[in-house]
């Protein structure tokens, strides 16, 4: 029985690549695909927005970014444990505020924030940040317009219960505040929220320095500048505002010369040109303390073998005063420029992708993200992105998708794994362009496998499975997106492995091996048909439990054997590929068995929509998950 089931499948898979290939033929050498029109709608930040020359002139903030937005952020008020450095070295409480942005989910241990403390003036307090509600209102606008990258910031105080606020005793906390940061302040902070910190041991907040940032104004750019002298292993960005460093000397004896040289020195004894530094300096023309910061920032460019414009800028606000107006200006023009700004975007380049350390470059297995089989896509560029035989591509997703994988694979987290050991892909070298990506869920979820179509003869992961695993963990589920040998009876078996792996890994993975289902558009779907009909054992592997359901959308599989879990398909009613009728009567006649069924088709929709995003099919995923959920509760 069984090697009966893989002949049929067999010669199912060449009559069906036939139908590709002619349907290639009548459409010209190779099918374009479709584009979704431009949107702004989820385009990455787009960080190049101010990119600007290593000096020159801030630029005003838009109308409309100090009002209130849309999507707002949260303040959470946190009291911690600290000493007296300045006085007898008592245990003390202090206070910070942190600001939330809109989305942030502290269930959600996945995502990862980058982070950013900020350090009033001469007499402020923890939280003047937030209660400046038109500052509240600029970090939700820059955020939700995608000027900056979501962020938890966090605004600090060098103060204490025991200090006094005269200049004098400022300079003295403000002075010792390092070791509070350090000791206290970002543990107590980063233990709490998602930041990149793996741990809040030294070792773990130091290897997270890249998605850290520290600024202040005024004695808080006093501060900012102890913190880059101190605390460079921990923090890749600053923005002092209007101040200068007071390393050596201090008001009135600023010793400018002296307090660059030390700056200079930590550079190069720290090799801090490889790992990476990055200094905004601003200050306003009317600005009280206009003269020692420009004093500085002269000196500093002045050696610009050293502090180059990867490194150092200096701008200044026309007009500007020593308040928070000109503060609110410094943030809007310095903060879209910090953190890495190598995400991928639209106009990356495809093989970029391919070859990104991330994914271990040009040996990795960035090379599965995209068709091995090159000659079935097309484009040079993310935003090009073409595969034959499929429609209305969305690079919104394609970016997202990347950018993603990167993301998790940067933060220590496994995206892909094999699923044929060393010696079976020695012994079939085709079996090395194999694997499953790694969505992760919600720990303990159950999980999904979802196969790309792709007429047997390539793999359309980036628009056929790809984003299905994306959105499937986004609702908690344990999504895997399969990469396979191109050929019926080769996917089948890639399939089968890959349920092996998951069940034999399921600890490890974190996941609920009850009631999984199977996924797949065009030959993914016959893949999940034939995987939830005729089980692992019918293609190499030791029997295990069959699928709780199966999607199967815009394959014209016919064949009804009695052995069909319970189906959904979906299909568009203009796909030249996969009839319409022909897959509903298909399911109707497994529903007359008593299996549970659900057909959707759509009017003027061709073959291969994916997701079906800016289409009449946006949403059936949803109701995919729904038919899943409730033949798994039954």
């Amino acid at each position: 029985m069984a090697q009966r089931n893989r002949l049929e499948i067999r010669i199912i898979s060449f009559a069906l690549l036939a139908v590709f290939l002619l349907s290639s033929m009548a459409c010209g050498e190779r099918a374009v695909a479709t584009k979704a029109p431009d949107s702004d709608e989820g385009v990455p930040v787009n960080l190049g927005v101010l990119t600007k020359d290593q000096t020159g002139w801030t630029s005003a903030i838009p109308s409309g970014f100090l009002s209130t937005a849309k999507q707002q952020g949260a303040i959470t008020r946190i009291v911690y444990d600290s000493k007296d450095y300045a006085g007898d070295g008592r245990t003390i409480k202090k206070k910070a505020f942190v600001y939330t942005p809109f989305g942030y989910n502290e269930n959600n241990s996945e995502t990862r924030y980058d982070i950013i403390y900020l350090m009033h003036g001469w007499g402020g307090y923890a939280g003047e940040h937030f209660e400046q509600t038109e500052m509240r209102n600029l970090f939700d606008n820059m955020i939700e317009k995608k000027l900056m990258k979501p962020a938890i910031i966090v605004s600090a105080t060098f103060y204490n219960e025991n200090s006094g606020t005269d200049f004098g005793s400022s300079v003295s906390e403000l002075r010792s505040f390092h070791k509070d940061f350090v000791d206290n302040l970002m543990p107590t902070i980063e233990s709490e929220f998602h930041t990149y910190a793996k741990s809040t041991t030294a070792d773990g907040l130091m290897s997270s320095r890249d998605h850290r940032a520290f600024g202040g104004f005024s004695l808080g750019a006093v501060t900012t500048w102890l913190e880059f002298c101190h605390n460079y292993d921990y923090i890749k960005y600053f923005l002092p505002m209007s101040g200068s460093s007071w390393y050596y000397g201090g008001y009135g004896d600023f010793q400018i010369q002296k307090n660059v040289d030390f700056v200079e020195e930590i550079v190069k004894e720290n090799n801090l040109e490889r790992r990476g530094y990055f200094i905004y300096h601003a200050v306003g023309t009317n600005d009280a303390v206009k003269s020692q910061t420009e004093m500085m920032a002269k000196e500093l460019l002045n050696r610009k073998n050293v502090f180059t414009k990867d490194h150092y800028m200096f701008y200044r606000k026309d007009g500007g005063y020593h308040d928070l107006d000109a503060v609110a200006e410094y943030l809007y023009n310095a903060l879209p420029l910090f953190f890495d700004t190598d995400d991928f975007t639209q106009e990356t380049k495809i093989e970029d992708v391919k070859n990104d350390a991330a994914f271990g470059g040009a040996n990795g297995y960035g090379k599965l993200i995209f068709p091995v089989e090159s000659s079935y896509y097309s484009g040079e560029t993310l935003k090009d992105l073409s595969l034959t035989w499929y429609n209305y591509i969305d690079p919104n997703k394609t970016v997202e998708i990347v950018n993603y994988m990167k993301s998790h694979a940067l933060n220590g987290h496994k995206i892909f794994f094999d699923i044929y050991t060393d010696d079976e892909k020695r012994n079939d070298p085709e079996k090395k362009n194999t694997g499953l990506f790694f969505f992760k869920g919600n720990p303990g979820a159950k999980f999904a496998i979802v196969n790309a179509g792709g007429g047997f003869a390539y793999v359309g992961a980036m628009h056929d499975s790809f984003p299905h695993a994306l959105e499937l963990s986004k609702k908690g589920y344990n999504a895997f997106a399969l990469i396979y040998r191109p050929g019926a009876e080769t996917a089948c078996e890639d399939l089968a492995r890959a349920i092996a792996f998951i069940f034999e890994h399921a600890d490890e993975l974190e996941i609920d091996t009850n009631g999984y289902s199977l996924w797949g558009g065009s030959a993914g779907g016959r893949m999940a048909a034939w995987l939830g009909s005729y089980g692992t054992e019918t293609f190499g592997e030791r029997k295990f439990p069959r699928p709780a359901a199966v999607i199967v959308n815009y394959t014209g599989l016919s064949k009804v054997t009695g052995l069909e879990p319970p189906t959904f398909s979906a299909v568009g009613k203009n796909d030249w590929i996969a009839n319409w009728k022909t897959m509903k009567a298909r399911l109707d006649s497994i529903s007359k068995l008593g299996i549970a069924t659900e057909f959707v088709a759509f009017d003027g929709l061709s073959h291969g929509f994916g997701l079906g995003t800016g289409t009449v099919a946006e949403g059936w995923l949803d109701k995919a998950v729904k038919f899943w959920e409730f033949v798994d509760d039954r």
